[in-house]
């Protein structure tokens, strides 16, 4: 008879984590957040913000938890993208992770729970990472490179008024491509997904860039019509 508070089962049962991917861009480089495992297994190794899942939450709100735990960001825009079930993926047992990626605008951020620190690092810069945390990551960019053609997944990471130097760049630095500036801007302006502010200085030079703001209900009639950004 199994005792009050415990599990008993007839057969072996897998724990569950989530691990979230949490990209931001500074207006140049697209980064990614890791903190600093404080605990063992790879205790003072870099890994994704991730734990284990509470009885009684999702894989989203255990994502969303450790999240605020780990680097005290709220509010993030968090999408499930893959689970890694492979057996060995960690040291202390049978583990499956439920993977998420997170668009955020880069603000400061400050270790907690068992991270020992947390901090931003350019995706050219990562070091090695924890866990299997390096496919984990190779994947996210996978995904983050195909969403961006269906959704607007950049303007996320962009303050709410911004440049079409710094679209582009956003956009460049997730495809890992370079465009014709002049090409990219009559592209994303013939879409109608970009409104004008004004905002441009009275008198300056026509080199002063406008600035925009993203036009979502434009942009979600485009998508109901089956709408893909092409480069």
């Amino acid at each position: 008879m199994a005792v009050k508070g415990t599990y008993t089962y007839d057969y072996p049962r897998p724990a569950v984590t989530t691990d979230c991917v949490i990209f931001g861009y500074d207006g140049k480089e697209l980064k990614v957040l890791l903190i600093e495992r404080g605990i063992e297994p790879f205790k003072g190794c870099w890994a994704f913000p991730g734990g284990f899942l509470n009885m009684d939450e999702d894989a989203l709100a255990g994502a969303r938890r450790e999240l605020k735990e780990e680097t005290g960001l709220e509010n993030a825009f968090i999408e499930q993208f893959h689970t890694f079930s492979e057996p060995g993926r960690d040291p202390r047992g049978r583990v499956i992770t439920i993977a998420h990626y997170a668009l955020v605008k880069i603000q400061e951020v400050e270790g907690g729970d068992d991270a020992a620190q947390a901090r931003w690092f350019p995706i050219g810069e990562v070091p090695p990472l924890a866990f299997d945390h390096d496919r984990i990551l190779r994947m996210a960019m996978s995904r983050l490179k195909e969403k961006i053609h269906f959704e607007p997944v950049g303007f996320e990471l962009l303050p709410d008024v911004f440049t079409m130097p710094q679209l582009q760049n956003l956009y460049e630095a997730i495809l890992e491509v370079h465009f014709d500036r002049r090409n990219f801007a009559s592209k994303m302006l013939k879409l109608g997904i970009l409104e004008d502010t004004g905002d441009r200085p009275a008198g300056a030079s026509s080199r002063i860039p406008v600035s925009y703001r993203f036009n979502k209900e434009k942009y979600n009639e485009l998508k109901a019509k089956g709408f893909r950004l092409e480069f």
